[in-house]
């Protein structure tokens, strides 16, 4: 049996962190040196006002963390040294010897301690190179290839986004960021298992070994030849067995289950997970399998290239989002907190999360989650937005790295596509990088080439992909809208949101629009006075290039500029969250010809203005209940066509979706006067969509003081109006508030008078433990809606700025 002495603050090893000009002070394993000197009181919160820029020397510093333990032998005859992390360049030494150096966060390192360790007193440190200075100098070594943002992240296998994205601080830590342990051992060690399980019941168990070096002596003899070794495989009441000599590097073994029970992603089945025991002499190993097949199918058909992500036989529609790490510092991350965020996922009807290639390979918490909730998970290998050399020692660390994480995350039932890098393809092709590389390679070969392999020959069930966007074909444009994978990032950086619909893609993984935090979330850490957009301090918390241009640009005909930061808020949250809305209700109304769509993003790792859904406090902004509207299983929108418009309706579920539509044509102004309506018949099947023309006499004759509007008797509703907003004549007094303490908060119901427009309440303004539960409701005259509020007092009234409408904006009041 393999023992472990745990070397971390929960294992009972007391840390120390220092650096040349500082001496030493408390230090956590796991962890990070930014929350180290934060811990200790030693720097100020990096995320809060303009800190980051003043904490910039902690990336341009050596760090050395140390620490003693005990030892007390225990008959074993291997010590092994077992590094689950080490972030990133680091020096390991134990009692004077170096035991190796390492220059990859994303893999751990094994080092033979045997016969180094002593009773009393073992010194193990681990000095750690300035991690902004080690990128240049790899940089230097290696030579520069074309990257996005400041500093060097290609250069080096470490988190890109650690050094600075147009969404994240540039806060480049260092630290032992995973588990860090004395492993003792005899004779065989189980060194790996894959348990790869399919939909036909059988699970195909690799089992890799390693023995120390007396192991024919020391194992447990199990036949005729002293020192091999049983190795079992159980899984539902099933049981198999091999014997394998000493030596022996690898098994397969395969045990069958009767009756198996699938899984499937979520709003398509259950999720049934099996325990899977692997025994080797006295070695354990435990993990857990879900049965499925995944297909990814792109051949070509009549209208270009598909991306169809198949479950069980069965295409799914993906309905997703790309994933950033969940906080800048990593190490504060655990169970809870991705319980917390994948339930944001799974509450806006999203079955995909995409693990996007600037980031890190999850902790497996996450993956876990996501098997028990049936989340898909696109896992990009971390390339992100830049050239990569393909020399040594570039090349040995990728290809180690990739290996390490097949095998760790190849069991998992959410994992669906394996996917070669994020817009690299893309950006040899189109961002002016072949004359600065001047014939070099660029990472090609990773995508083509090394990582196909290693996916093929670790984890066959799970589809690969080069690259995203990618069409699939080396003679067509990465980003061809009717091939493969899309992104759509001309919305946002140069054109109205209106041109999604210039689009049919086949498949979009990234479009996303901006939006700030919410008012708690960004007055906690900005502070100007007054506050403004242009603020110093907001400013640092604005990443994107021209972002705040972007932003009023953004705008367009659809809502007028602002005249207060007040209003900037709430104009620029609306309207992301309505650029949004228009692109996905398009992309839905192209069904089956569009097969899903991955916005960007669900997450922020701090209190930013960015394209995340959820803000780095943890509040979803209107986005994400925007979201939750047009991810729902069964979506109604208005789309217009050269022949008029007409009601698309798509029905993502397993039950045909039959009802009765009401359209009705009517007044924006007080009561609502109807002026036409009609009656249609809906009929849509499973997993189908179906468009229907709305009557002509539902046409507006007066586009500045009518609308439509589309009721289905199970209560899906959609809105079309004939002119932008800043054209459209809404009422100042269109509803009215009242306010009901509640024994967990209070609600707030609200009745229209006339077409209120986009109402939403804030109630983190008040309070910012506050939570509502809806928001970006439109109410025609008569109607009421309840907003309930969790988790704060009652105020005694609300109005202007924590209810908010498109009429406030537009009237003025």
């Amino acid at each position: 049996m393999t023992a472990r002495k745990d070397l971390t603050i929960e294992g009972g090893a007391s840390w120390t962190v220092e650096s040349s000009d500082r001496h030493p002070f408390a230090a956590t394993v796991p962890g990070e040196v930014h929350t180290d000197l934060l811990a200790a009181g030693l720097i100020p919160d990096p995320f809060d006002g303009d800190n980051e820029s003043k904490l910039a020397w902690i990336g341009s510093t050596d760090w050395v963390y140390r620490t003693t333990f005990d030892w007390v032998a225990d008959g074993h005859a291997v010590q092994e040294l077992v590094t689950d992390g080490l972030d990133t360049v680091a020096t390991v030494t134990l009692n004077g010897t170096e035991l190796g150096r390492t220059q990859n966060q994303h893999r751990g390192y094994r080092f033979d301690v045997t016969g180094l360790l002593v009773a009393s007193g073992n010194e193990l440190v681990v000095a750690f190179a300035a991690p902004v200075e080690a990128a240049k100098k790899f940089a230097e070594t290696l030579g520069l290839w074309p990257h996005t943002n400041k500093h060097p992240y290609n250069a080096i296998r470490k988190m890109a986004s650690n050094y600075g994205w147009d969404w994240g601080p540039d806060l480049a830590t260092a630290g032992i960021w995973k588990p860090i342990g004395i492993e003792s051992w005899s004779g065989v060690r189980i060194a790996s298992v894959r348990p790869l399980a399919s939909a036909d019941g059988v699970l195909t168990t690799h089992v890799a070994f390693a023995w120390d070096g007396n192991a024919a002596a020391s194992t447990t003899a199990t036949s005729a030849d002293a020192g091999d070794t049983t190795v079992t495989v159980e899984v539902s009441g099933t049981t198999t067995t091999t014997t394998v000599a000493v030596g022996t590097e690898s098994v397969v073994l395969t045990n069958t289950v009767a009756d198996v029970e699938l899984w499937w992603p979520r709003g398509h089945g259950e999720q049934p997970l099996y325990d899977v025991t692997v025994a080797a002499g006295d070695d354990r190993w435990t993990g857990r399998v879900g049965f499925r097949d995944i297909t990814m199918n792109v051949a070509p058909d009549k209208d270009g290239g598909p991306f169809v992500l198949s479950v069980n036989g069965k295409p799914i529609y993906v309905r997703g989002a790309n994933w950033i790490p969940d906080d800048a510092f990593v190490t504060r991350l655990n169970r809870s907190t991705y319980e917390t965020s994948i339930q944001d996922a799974l509450d806006a009807g999203m079955n995909l999360l995409r693990v996007w290639g600037g980031g890190i390979y999850e902790t497996d918490d996450f993956y876990d989650i996501c098997d028990e909730q049936g989340v898909l998970v696109w896992q990009d290998f971390l390339f992100a937005c830049a050239a990569y050399s393909e020399d040594e020692p570039l090349w040995s660390e990728v290809e180690a790295e990739a290996q390490q994480a097949v095998t760790r995350l190849s069991k998992h039932a959410s994992l669906a596509v394996w996917n070669g890098n994020n817009e690299n393809i893309w950006g040899y092709v189109e961002w002016g990088w072949r004359a600065p590389l001047a014939g070099r390679k660029w990472g090609e070969g990773y995508y083509f080439d090394l990582l196909p392999k290693i996916v093929a020959e670790l984890d066959p069930r799970t589809p690969y992909s080069e690259g995203s966007p990618y069409s699939y074909d080396h003679f067509i444009h990465p980003n061809d809208d009717r091939n493969g994978t899309m992104h759509i990032w001309d919305v946002w950086n140069q054109v109205d949101y209106t041109t999604y619909r210039k689009y049919k893609p086949r498949f979009v993984s990234e479009f996303g629009f901006q939006g700030p935090p919410a008012w708690s979330t960004l007055t906690s850490v900005v502070h100007d006075v007054p506050l403004d957009p242009y603020g110093d301090q907001m400013l640092v918390h604005q990443k994107a290039y021209e972002g705040n241009l972007k932003l009023e640009r953004g705008l367009g005909d659809h809502l007028p500029i602002w005249k207060s930061m007040d209003d900037w808020h709430w104009t620029t949250q609306l309207n992301q969250a309505r650029a949004i809305i228009y692109g996905i209700e398009h992309f839905r109304s192209l069904f089956p010809l569009n097969t899903g769509a991955i916005i960007w993003q669900l997450n922020d790792n701090w209190p930013v203005v960015s394209w995340a859904a959820v803000d780095g406090h943890g509040i979803r902004k209107p986005l994400w209940f925007a979201l939750k509207k047009v991810y729902a299983d069964r979506l109604l929108s208005v789309q217009p066509t050269d022949d008029g418009l007409v009601v698309a309706a798509h029905n993502d579920s397993d039950e045909a979706w039959s009802t009765r539509l009401t359209l009705t044509r009517r007044a924006t102004g007080a009561g609502g006067e109807v002026f036409a309506r009609e009656s249609i018949a809906l009929e849509v099947e499973p997993r189908s969509a179906t468009l229907a023309t709305v009557p002509v006499s539902l046409i507006s004759f007066d586009a500045t003081t009518e609308y439509l509007e589309v009721r289905a008797d199970d209560g899906a509703t959609a809105y079309w109006y004939f002119v932008e907003d800043t054209q459209l004549q809404l009422s100042a007094d269109a509803y009215t508030a009242e306010v009901t303490p509640t024994s967990d908060g209070y609600d707030v119901t609200v009745t229209a008078t006339a077409l209120a427009k986009d109402l939403a309440l804030f109630p983190d303004r008040l309070d910012a433990a506050a939570r509502v539960d809806s928001c970006l409701i439109t109410l025609s005259a008569g109607e009421t809606h309840t907003f309930r509020v969790t988790g704060a007092s009652a105020p005694a009234e609300v109005g202007v700025p924590v209810l908010r409408s498109a009429n406030d904006l537009l009237t003025g009041e």
